[in-house]
């Protein structure tokens, strides 16, 4: 696991932003694929969770983003 995290830190240190929005419409695209097969009574779950997910992420993102454009020195 510690080399694959080493991997990963490696690859992102090499990459721009165009390589991370890649990464980001592949991921979209794979959640979009799996929610098509979500049975329809675990859609209400399948949606509060991936919800919850985006929101925190979302959160956290945004909240270092703002740090950036606010801090003073």
């Amino acid at each position: 696991m510690k080399r694959l995290l080493e991997i990963g830190k490696r690859y992102l240190a090499e990459s721009d932003w165009k390589d991370l929005a890649l990464i980001k419409f592949c991921l979209c695209s794979m959640g979009i694929l799996i929610g098509t097969q979500v049975r329809p009574k675990m859609k209400n779950v399948v949606i509060a969770a991936a919800g919850s997910v985006f929101l925190m992420t979302y959160a956290t993102l945004m909240a270092k983003l703002f740090r950036m454009v606010f801090h003073k020195k």
